[in-house]
């Protein structure tokens, strides 16, 4: 692919041997759009072809198929979402969709449409509806040799491959991390796990919360006390707790808000966080209450815990990496959800939290080995999700400059 400058006619960036003007054409003389059949939600079953909705594909059998490849989107409710089928499908009452191409590459068209913004077209006070002469009127441009067309699509089609690839290889990490979870520690009245590493036996020990930990003070800092600019001491929210950190909290290379207040930060400075204190968010709109986040790579810098948060520092010696792993796994949180009080707002305070037990081997070694394992699968994890945003942005960088 080459720059090849701005035209009107030509796009930015261009496979090499193209160098002709781009065709100005309505979308109408293009790929126009068709209404789908009317075809009843009680009718549809499971079978070999795809019945398209403006919410997504589903399954359906059925004797008046339309001929594959196809591209589709919702027409009304669900707007902007564009499919592209290979095979036959039924294109339901609620999509638009496209099969006479007028010679044009059907991938091209497919990658066409799916740059364009149909939330723009919407109309309708309540639910919005597309109106496809709308569509069908608006002008673009495109290559006249349908060799160029073709390059476009397969390389567009070979970007979103790698970005499936990718996200399919992050949903079975997190599968797979989610069962070890369940099985590499020791469930409630179980004094060892389901699977365990080779050369490690005999019972886990189960200590009190009380005995596990010490309390460390948190503050009541809110959002509009920090910033993310500078500051002398940083400062965990609840919030990120839930949301934006996994188990372990890495205080060099996370994004941890800064105290605004100078002031503030002094009079804190009794309170900071050490290497394997675990953060504990105290309030969720939900069960996630009790999240929590081992925090390590503390050098100098100093870290508050803040808002809704119950800091505790180990009293008894844990491998580092460990805490933050078997404190979010179900074996331990299944204890705090009967300890959970309130209503739109679920809570859990230091006093009930003290009921609960850790548990965790004799061997600090077989600590050690789980803290890594999990640490290793969320790098993988992590590593495929950036490949999805790289690619994704790629994608969406191309879209712009190699269409007109």
């Amino acid at each position: 692919m080459s720059e090849t400058g701005a035209k009107d006619m030509v796009p930015a960036i261009r496979f090499e041997g193209f160098d002709g003007d781009w065709t100005a054409e309505k979308l109408l003389a293009v790929a126009p759009l068709q209404r789908g059949f009317d075809l009843p939600k009680d009718k549809m079953q499971k079978g070999i072809y795809p019945v398209v909705m403006s919410n997504g594909i589903g399954d359906f059998h059925s004797d008046y198929m339309v001929k594959g490849p196809g591209v589709v989107t919702g027409r009304s409710g669900t707007i902007g979402k564009v499919h592209f089928i290979s095979s036959d499908f039924w294109p339901h009452n609620t999509s638009l969709w496209v099969t006479t191409f007028f010679e044009n590459e059907p991938l091209y068209i497919y990658y066409l449409y799916s740059k364009m913004d149909f939330e723009y077209f919407g109309t309708g006070s309540g639910v919005p509806t597309l109106n496809r002469n709308d569509i069908h009127d608006i002008e673009t441009k495109i290559p006249t040799e349908k060799e160029e067309q073709t390059k476009i699509g397969a390389y567009f089609q070979e970007l979103d491959t790698l970005i499936a690839g990718h996200r399919g290889k992050r949903k079975k990490l997190l599968q797979l991390k989610k069962s070890l979870l369940e099985k590499m520690f020791p469930m409630e009245g179980e004094d060892k796990p389901e699977i365990r590493f080779a050369g490690f036996d005999g019972d886990w020990a189960g200590i009190s919360f009380g005995d596990s930990f010490k309390n460390i003070p948190n503050n009541t800092l809110s959002r509009a006390d920090m910033n993310y600019q500078r500051g002398l001491a940083q400062n965990v929210h609840y919030g990120d707790v839930l949301i934006k950190f996994g188990a372990l909290l890495d205080a060099k290379n996370t994004d941890i808000p800064f105290v605004t207040s100078d002031e503030i930060s002094i009079k804190l400075s009794g309170t900071k966080l050490h290497n394997g204190d675990v953060i504990i968010a105290d309030a969720a709109e939900d069960s996630t209450v009790g999240k929590c986040a081992e925090i390590f790579n503390i050098s100098d810098e100093t870290i508050f815990a803040g808002l809704h948060t119950i800091a505790v520092r180990p009293a008894v010696n844990f491998a580092s990496k460990y805490l933050g792993y078997y404190m979010n796994s179900k074996a331990y949180h299944h204890q705090l959800t009967l300890l959970m009080q309130g209503t739109k707002v679920l809570s859990i305070s230091k006093t009930a939290i003290q009921k609960t037990n850790v548990s965790c081997p004799h061997d600090l070694r077989e600590q050690t080995k789980l803290g890594e394992l999990f640490e290793h699968t969320d790098t993988l994890i992590n590593q495929h999700q950036s490949q999805i945003i790289n690619l994704l942005n790629i994608k969406q960088a191309c879209l712009a400059k190699m269409f007109v």
